[in-house]
This record gives C-alpha cells, sequence and structure tokens, in this order.
C-alpha cells in the first residue's frame, strides 16, 4: 500500500496529540496483527510509516505549511460568540502574550539552527529557542497557542537571534489576520522599547508591557517628585485583606528624541493588612488609562505570566515533553514537531471548549495525566471506530467495542 502525504504527518502528530510517545508502538502491532489500527480510524491514515520515512519527509518541509491549522482554531472559536467571549477584555479586546523559551539544549549534540551560549564553567551550549504567542484573558482557566516564532540564526546576520527580533518577524507574519480580533500584545520588560511598540501599532495591534523604571531612565525621570494619578481598591480574598494601589502618568516619551512615541505608564502596588508591601509591578501602554480601567488594564498586563505558567509550563512538565530533544534533522525537523506539538496542546484546549462528549470524558477521569493514561491503555488492545465511539465509552456511556 503507497502512503498519502497526510500520513507522514499524522505519524509525526499523533504521539502528541495521545500524549505517549509509545501510542504508534502499540498500533504498529494492532496493525500487523489485525490489517488495521486507530490510526486509520482515529488519525485517518492508510498506513503507518516507518519513522525514518517521516522523519526525513519533514526534514524537508517547513512550519509554516502547518500554521493555517492554527488559523482554524481561532475560526472555531470566533464563529461561537460563547467560546470567545471569555478571551474578551477591555471591551472588545483580547489579549495576545509572547516571551521566548528555551525548548531543548544540549553541550554535544547541535545543528545549524541551535543557538549557542557560554556557560560559567566555560563550555558551550547549543539549544533551540522559540518566541511563543498565546491567547490568554486574566481569570479564564483556557489558554490558546498561536503560530511560533523560533530563534534562529538568520542569513546574513552578524548577532545572534534575540526574543526581539523573533516579536518583530512574527507581528510582520501574522499581526495583520489578528487585527480583526482587536489584539493587546503582552510582554516583558524587554519589549517595552520604540521599535516593538511601533511594530505593534503598525499591524494593528495595541500593547501592555512590562516596564521597569530601573530600565528606562528616562521614564524614572519623568516620574519622580511629580504626583501621579492615584486610585485604591480594597481587596478582600478569603479572610485576607489588602489594598491595591495604582498610580499612572500619561504621556511620557519612551526614549530621548523628538521622535519619541509618548506612551501611558501606569503601576500598581499590593499592601497588606500590616502595610508591608508585597507585591509591585509597572507597563506602558498606548491605549487610555485613568481611575476608571487601570485596575483593568492591571489585570491584562499580569496576565502576560499566563504563557509561563499556563503555557511552557503545561508544555514542559504536563506531558508535552516540551524541552525533549525530538531530533534535529538538518533542515526544519526540529521546528516542525515542535509545532505538532504546540497545535496539539491547541486542540486540547479547543476541545476542552467546545467539545462536549471530549470534556465529558475529560471530568469522568480526572486529571489531564489519567485521562491520557486511560487513552493509552483502552486504545493499545480494541480498535474504535470513531472519536465519538473513544470519549462515550471513556465516558462510561457506551460499551467498548469487542477485541478485533
Amino acid at each position: 500500500m503507497s502512503f498519502q502525504m497526510s500520513d507522514f504527518g499524522m505519524r509525526a502528530f499523533a504521539p502528541f496529540f495521545m500524549q505517549s510517545a509509545s501510542f504508534l508502538e502499540y498500533q504498529e502491532r494492532l496493525e500487523r496483527k489485525h490489517g488495521r489500527s486507530n490510526c486509520q480510524s482515529l488519525f485517518g491514515m492508510t498506513k503507518i510509516p516507518e519513522i525514518t520515512q517521516v522523519r526525513k519527509m519533514l526534514d524537508r518541509g517547513s512550519p509554516d505549511l502547518l500554521y493555517p491549522v492554527f488559523g482554524e482554531i481561532r475560526k472555531r472559536l470566533e464563529q461561537n460568540p460563547g467560546a470567545m467571549a471569555p478571551f474578551r477584555r477591555l471591551g472588545n479586546h483580547v489579549l495576545i502574550a509572547h516571551d521566548g523559551t528555551k525548548c531543548s539544549h544540549s553541550e554535544k549534540t547541535k545543528c545549524k539552527n541551535c543557538s549557542t551560549r557560554k556557560l560559567s564553567n566555560g563550555k558551550i551550549q547549543y539549544f533551540h529557542g522559540m518566541l511563543g504567542a498565546t491567547l490568554v484573558a486574566p481569570g479564564h482557566d483556557k489558554v490558546i497557542p498561536l503560530e511560533p516564532e523560533f530563534i534562529t540564526p538568520q542569513d546574513g546576520a552578524t548577532k545572534q537571534d534575540c526574543e526581539n527580533m523573533a516579536a518583530k518577524r512574527w507581528l510582520a507574519a501574522h499581526g495583520a489576520q489578528y487585527a480583526s480580533l482587536n489584539p493587546i500584545y503582552l510582554g516583558d520588560d524587554l519589549f517595552s522599547h520604540q521599535p516593538l511598540c511601533e511594530a505593534v501599532k503598525a499591524v494593528g495591534g495595541n500593547f501592555i508591557f512590562t516596564c521597569k523604571p530601573s530600565s528606562h531612565p528616562l521614564i524614572k525621570e519623568y516620574i519622580t517628585g511629580v504626583e501621579l494619578s492615584t486610585h485604591e481598591v480594597r481587596v478582600k480574598r478569603n479572610k485576607k485583606r489588602s489594598v491595591h494601589r495604582y498610580r499612572w502618568l500619561c504621556e511620557v516619551p519612551l526614549r530621548d528624541g523628538d521622535d519619541a512615541l509618548t506612551v501611558n505608564w501606569f503601576e500598581i502596588e499590593i499592601i497588606d493588612a500590616d502595610g508591608k508591601a508585597t507585591y509591585r509591578n509597572s507597563f506602558i501602554t498606548d491605549l487610555p488609562v485613568n481611575a476608571e480601567n487601570v485596575a483593568e488594564l492591571t489585570d491584562c498586563g499580569r496576565a502576560r505570566w499566563k504563557i509561563e505558567n499556563e503555557t511552557y509550563n503545561i508544555l514542559k512538565q504536563g506531558g508535552y515533553n516540551l524541552e525533549h530533544n525530538f531530533g534535529h534533522g538538518n533542515n526544519n525537523l526540529y521546528s516542525i514537531l515542535v509545532t505538532l506539538n504546540l497545535l496539539a496542546f491547541a486542540i486540547h484546549t479547543l476541545a476542552d471548549i467546545l467539545i462536549e462528549s471530549w470534556s465529558r470524558a475529560r471530568q469522568k477521569h480526572g486529571s489531564r495525566a489519567r485521562f491520557f493514561g486511560d487513552m493509552i491503555a483502552i486504545t493499545t488492545y480494541l480498535i474504535f471506530p470513531s472519536w465519538d465511539d473513544l470519549l462515550d465509552t471513556l465516558a462510561f456511556i457506551k460499551e467498548p467495542p469487542q477485541p478485533p
């Protein structure tokens, strides 16, 4: 039987989606014994390709060939107002958080797409990095990974690639297609500089970036010794009481020079019942800041942490094994495999939001790890005609199929 091109992609995608490096091994065993497996019925493969063939085929491709799938996920969300509403903030905006992360590293294995850094022991570490983008919202327990931008040596560049350069490339490549969502881009202190702020505005976006006065001396100079607008909110959570104190100053130049972009700076300070400051952070934005919206602006700015805590942490510790070296290849193998991994997480989240049978099965099995563990166990021995049959069986509302 000859392979279809989709067989190679699904052969690589299935282990990420099923959260099991051994899934294909079990399905190959079923296929050898019964001539078919869950790869055919659940993932639409005609036959399971051999892994070396898959790696060769994927290495020739480019991760941007997979990016339309992220667009399809976004389209599904937009078509369901109830699914999109929890992501809306500050009126009709959505929040897109950017942050860089290291995917894998080694002091021995490397490829032409690796970045490098010198360790304290004098050795050179080779690593793959990427700038992630994630749809987030404060108070919402779901995050949706978007198209990544890989941090990799650029043709003709004399300096090593970095998060800021990757962010500019991401905005140039994807900013226009997200403009209809009225996005506010979130980033850390590295992002709060004029070139990146201008890049956001050029694609129809707004920004809320962390901005530490210690790393922006001109802003520090402006806010020192002046009377700042102030707003306080008393907060009670469980038995703990605190005061959230907000301060802000509008139309502050971001840098020296006549061409300086003016931004609005604001700060939050949380003070406990004993009068001790337990948290402080500050931001810049191109959006208006006033007593009515400063608290929500702050919540949105602080939601940037969701890309670290609820995206990267899950991808690295929650079964996706993002830091594992899945293989370098000669061209684009690593970046394609990472993109497939991100797509698995995004589709899982979309299923959590939109697919009732998926959510019902998830609830029956509790934790993410137990759900996927039980799914692997049952598909190791039984072949399911469809996803509906599998999910209904996992939800205990349908009898499993007879063993083949």
